[in-house]
């Protein structure tokens, strides 16, 4: 602890052993807690103990501490229960500065998407119909083109999904067919995205990729980028996939971005 910073007194101190804890999942001995806190060793062991009570803090048979399994619990069941649209948040803020463009992220319900986040960049945004909480027909969209691909596995599911109506068609090349669908669908699948070349709204393009982010295989949501057709081109965001699932994956992408031409 810096020379010029407050010697820490009562909850201070506690709640600075927990901070320090968590930065050594290894584990760290008295000695050296109480060297990096500032502390003397008694008052650091009363804290870890106090810890230790609370299940935040355990004590290996080295002799060494590690946070406990109580606070890990807490921890992890806290950013379960964290809104998918505030943990998205990030994700689309790395989108759409990369790439200037709409960046959306959505749900599914039934046979709509629902759009539980939006981020528009600060200059050069294109009006899109979207709107948060608005929704669209699924499969004109590539965000529910992923889910679908997800839950729809066999032509026959896509039938049962599809029911007796009629499959809205915004634009003239939307999917009207069952058939039409479940191809798209295996393309997906195949692929890893979705695309929406000017199904939902003429002249804006989309490309989504799914997004796990309250389980490894389930996708809880897909984000997507859109942009004008003549802008933003749909092989421009393909070529760049590589950097876009970075990104979703929470990683460093490739500095470098596909021009607009």
């Amino acid at each position: 602890m810096p020379d010029d910073e407050p010697r820490l007194v009562g909850s201070d101190r506690v709640l600075a052993v927990l901070a320090e804890l968590a930065r050594h999942p290894d584990g760290i001995g008295l000695d050296e807690m109480a060297r990096r806190v500032a502390s003397p060793k008694p008052t650091v062991h009363r804290a870890l103990a106090s810890l230790r009570r609370a299940g935040f803090a355990a004590k290996h048979t080295h002799g060494r501490y590690v946070l406990g399994d109580e606070f890990l619990r807490m921890a992890f069941a806290h950013h379960e229960a964290r809104p998918d649209h505030v943990r998205a948040l990030p994700i689309l803020t790395a989108l759409c500065q990369r790439y200037g463009e709409t960046v959306h992220y959505a749900t599914l319900d039934g046979p709509a998407v629902v759009y539980r986040a939006k981020l528009d960049p600060p200059v050069g945004a294109v009006r899109l119909t979207s709107v948060v909480g608005g929704r669209n027909p699924a499969h004109c969209t590539a965000v529910g083109k992923v889910l679908l691909a997800d839950a729809l596995r066999t032509e026959q599911d896509v039938r049962e999904w599809a029911g007796d109506h009629p499959l809205a068609r915004p634009t003239e090349r939307s999917i009207g067919t069952v058939e039409e669908l479940h191809a798209a669908l295996v393309r997906v699948r195949e692929r890893g995205y979705g695309l929406d070349d000017q199904e939902n709204e003429p002249g804006v393009n989309c490309l989504a990729v799914p997004v796990y982010l309250n389980s490894p295989t389930a996708p809880s949501g897909a984000i997507s980028i859109s942009g004008l057709a003549y802008r933003t081109p749909l092989h421009k965001l393909i070529d760049d996939l590589p950097a876009i699932r970075a990104i979703v994956a929470g990683q460093e992408p490739p500095a470098t971005v596909p021009s607009r031409s």
